[in-house]
């Protein structure tokens, strides 16, 4: 990506005048994240760069720079040669937060594989009303992915887990994607402290997932429901097991 410089933001950037500059600072570069003007990974001018651009002081664009970080809209990467980068981590943010309210018991693993159920069927209505023809080839390179790690044989929990976040990136419904972020990243967490997915397992999962991905692309809804209902039943079987597992190991351990 070619260097920018502080002329190239003057179309772009207005000076403010607010007592709470730093918020008004970070409202602005949020809008032009928003309406597509700053780009993920496009690097921003340096903090004297936009507290000139912005005619505010540096402390209150780096006070509006940390916000935006905080927020999951840009990384600060250190160094001589980092900066400002936009870097939409927002859906990572937000599955952090419902992962913390889980493991503060706030959500129990039964609450947790009914919603889930209930949201991915919704959604697979608007994957047939919406998805193209790229989103069903992106999963099935997925499968075929899970597939060839099934051939080395290694479960392909990470593949799967994928699959489920490409369903939501077709349904081409954002909010989809978001909730189906939170989801996931309660699924690899909870799998990387306690679950154990066996190779059979992993192979059934990666079996559905391709026979979901037919349904789509022949347009036959009521077969891929039934299909995707199955594998989540599955997963739900062994998540909610582990959960009990551990249950009685924490159980033990405080008696």
């Amino acid at each position: 990506m070619n260097a920018v410089t502080t002329e190239d933001y003057k179309s772009l950037i207005e000076p403010v005048r607010n007592k709470r500059t730093f918020e008004d600072v970070s409202d602005r570069l949020k809008e032009l994240i928003f309406n597509g003007a700053l780009k993920p990974g496009q690097q921003l001018p340096s903090e004297s760069a936009l507290a000139q651009l912005f005619q505010v002081g540096r402390q209150s664009v780096r006070e509006a720079l940390r916000i935006l970080e905080l927020s999951g809209f840009i990384r600060v990467r250190p160094g001589v040669k980092g900066g400002a980068v936009v870097e939409s981590t927002i859906l990572s943010k937000i599955g952090s937060l419902f992962l913390d309210a889980f493991k503060f018991d706030r959500v129990s693993m039964e609450d947790f594989t009914t919603a889930r159920r209930a949201i991915e069927v919704s959604m697979l209505d608007f994957v047939f009303k919406n998805a193209g023809r790229s989103d069903i080839e992106s999963l099935r390179d997925n499968v075929a992915r899970a597939k060839a790690r099934i051939a080395g044989n290694s479960p392909a929990f990470e593949e799967n887990i994928e699959f489920h976040r490409l369903l939501a990136k077709a349904s081409r419904n954002y909010v989809f994607s978001i909730v189906m972020e939170a989801i996931l990243a309660v699924l690899a967490d909870f799998k990387s402290k306690f679950t154990v997915v066996k190779i059979e397992q992993s192979r059934n999962v990666v079996d559905c997932h391709a026979a979901i991905v037919t349904a789509i692309a022949e347009k036959k809804k009521p077969k891929a429901v039934v299909l995707l209902k199955k594998d989540l039943m599955g997963a739900s079987e062994i998540l909610i097991g582990s959960a009990h597992k551990e249950r009685k190991r924490i159980g033990r351990t405080r008696a």
